[in-house]
């Protein structure tokens, strides 16, 4: 077994077929294809079934998938270890985050990591929910991530640097769309139209409970894509339940902002797999805490 087979077999799982697969490693497929045999032949079974053109895993390919990405990690650490002997001069941070948090507290922590460390690439990969940060951290496909969850949230298997609380808000069109108390309480925005975020995150249950204390409101769209928030309360859709970390770009745009008074909150953590992390990672959370 060596790491070329290991690379090959992650490759193959990923994409789902030995086609795409080649494709992506830049390789011809009978490659992949002998890689592959060599490695089943190695370790005396079958790591795949072969169904026509898919490949589906079988109980021992599934048992292969964590151990060969942890090689995989270790080989990278190894590689990016070395390279930050003489101060991080290239490679690459990947990060997981939450939709609102790569608005705020990411944007400014990575513009400082960037001004200190230019030659560093820095890969953002989406995430909807602390769920969704922990499994791709779980698999590997990320080095850190930020999440935002209730303050009594457990993130089990991962370790946790608090960042910042962020409370909770309303954007609107205009001054007129929005109560003129600040902040404002949830019986105040009876009648509303709201726009919500979906099932499992803090703004939808922060929602949820203006909806019950809201006599007449409604939710008018669930938005999966929080990136879209914005455009829809600029276009007159409704009234957006967001986190703080909207407020400057909400009011740069031109929304009417206000602070909602609920108890609710959301702590946000940079958080990582137990164990050492790269150089660039390491880099980054020190910059992080600080900060």
């Amino acid at each position: 077994m060596d790491a070329r087979q290991l690379k090959y077999f992650l490759a193959v799982v990923d994409a789902g077929s030995v086609h795409r697969a080649a494709e992506q490693l830049f390789v011809a497929q009978p490659s992949v294809s002998q890689s592959l045999r060599t490695l089943e032949r190695d370790l005396g079974s079958l790591l795949f079934h072969r169904t026509g053109r898919r490949l589906v895993l079988t109980a021992a390919g599934h048992a292969l998938v964590a151990p060969a990405r942890e090689v995989m990690r270790g080989l990278e650490l190894a590689r990016a270890t070395v390279e930050a002997v003489d101060g991080l001069l290239g490679g690459e941070l990947v990060i997981a985050s939450m939709p609102s948090q790569s608005v705020s507290p990411l944007t400014d922590l990575i513009a400082a990591f960037a001004a200190a460390n230019p030659l560093v690439r820095i890969s953002v990969r989406a995430a909807s929910t602390p769920a969704d940060v922990g499994k791709m951290l779980t698999t590997g496909d990320v080095e850190l991530g930020v999440v935002a969850a209730s303050p009594a949230a457990e993130l089990p298997g991962l370790e946790a640097s608090h960042l910042e609380t962020q409370r909770f808000a309303l954007l609107a069109r205009d001054e007129a769309a929005l109560p003129a108390t600040d902040p404002v309480r949830p019986a105040e925005l009876a009648g509303a139209t709201l726009i919500v975020g979906q099932q499992g995150t803090g703004m939808r249950r922060v929602a949820d409970a203006v909806l019950r204390e809201a006599p007449g409101s409604r939710f008018a769209v669930e938005v999966e894509h929080r990136e879209a928030v914005l455009p829809l309360v600029l276009a007159g859709v409704g009234i957006a339940v967001v986190s703080d970390s909207w407020r400057a770009l909400a009011k740069a745009a031109g929304a009417s902002v206000r602070a909602l008074d609920c108890p609710d909150s959301l702590a946000v953590s940079l958080v990582h797999r137990p164990g050492r992390l790269s150089p660039a990672a390491a880099a980054f959370l020190d910059l992080a805490v600080a900060a």
